[in-house]
């Protein structure tokens, strides 16, 4: 049996309703071109990066800077979900950088300094593109006072609203996401500024799938994306489309990084 899992935007369920709806038009379409050992459901019992390097991996959804920095090579592309939220550009997404409702920072330069919240240091939108913001204010490879890991974006908001940190970057989907189904959760926060635009978080599949295979799953995502049935369930997950980007268009990530890294340590 292959595995399947797409667990980055799970939350709430009519997200995680949706994208199940997804995934049963994905199978069936994969089942009637021919493909066989496919999951009935998506597995929700495996922790999303612990999927990314299962050698039995049909189709997972990963984070690009994990991507570039440490799956190139060990998985391969299929394609790029294209989302409707507003910091999305095509396959392309920014960050927004949060602060407290009552705040007085106003722009980047007020956030020297202070504490910033990040979800994970591999994150591309939480930390990476947090980083590639703030780097050209950087003195001396310094730019915030401290760095809290939250494990979440919505531990970064949560952290930011309850003034535990001062700032944080959260994805333009998940932030999307949150403002049509928990506004009550930002609330406590706002905008004052959007990171660069990079690739989004793309779909793989294992290093070991055949050319064959992944032709097969882009036309699969292809068909979803034009299906009437599944108008509802795109219009949930805010998805319009799916490009296929190759493993260069994900290389800036490192540069950002290489670039922007002694910015976010304290």
């Amino acid at each position: 049996m292959q595995f399947a899992s797409i667990a980055m935007y799970l939350t709430p369920q009519s997200l995680a309703d949706a994208t199940a709806e997804l995934w049963s038009f994905l199978r069936h379409y994969l089942s009637q071109a021919g493909l066989t050992d496919l999951p009935e459901t998506l597995d929700r019992t495996v922790a999303y990066d612990d999927a990314w390097l299962r050698p039995d991996l049909l189709l997972s959804q990963t984070c690009g800077y994990p991507f570039a920095s440490r799956l190139r090579g060990k998985v391969r592309l299929v394609a790029t979900p294209v989302y409707d939220h507003p910091g999305c550009d095509g396959p392309l997404m920014c960050s927004f950088i949060i602060v407290r409702t009552g705040s007085s920072h106003r722009t980047l330069e007020d956030l020297r300094g202070t504490t910033a919240a990040i979800n994970s240091p591999d994150s591309n939108s939480g930390s990476n593109l947090f980083r590639a913001a703030v780097a050209p204010l950087a003195r001396e490879g310094r730019f915030f006072g401290r760095i809290i890991e939250t494990g979440s974006h919505g531990g970064s908001i949560a952290a930011v609203a309850e003034g535990r940190a001062d700032s944080a970057a959260i994805d333009c989907v998940t932030y999307g996401n949150i403002r049509r189904f928990d506004p009550g959760h930002v609330e406590g926060v706002r905008i004052i500024a959007e990171t660069p635009k990079t690739p989004g978080l793309p779909f793989i599949t294992s290093g070991d799938t055949s050319d064959e295979s992944i032709l097969l799953l882009r036309r699969a995502l292809a068909a979803a994306v034009k299906e009437p049935s599944l108008a509802a369930a795109r219009a949930t997950l805010g998805l319009v489309d799916f490009a296929v980007l190759s493993e260069a268009d994900y290389e800036p990530l490192l540069s950002l990084a290489g670039e922007a890294l002694p910015q976010l340590t304290a």
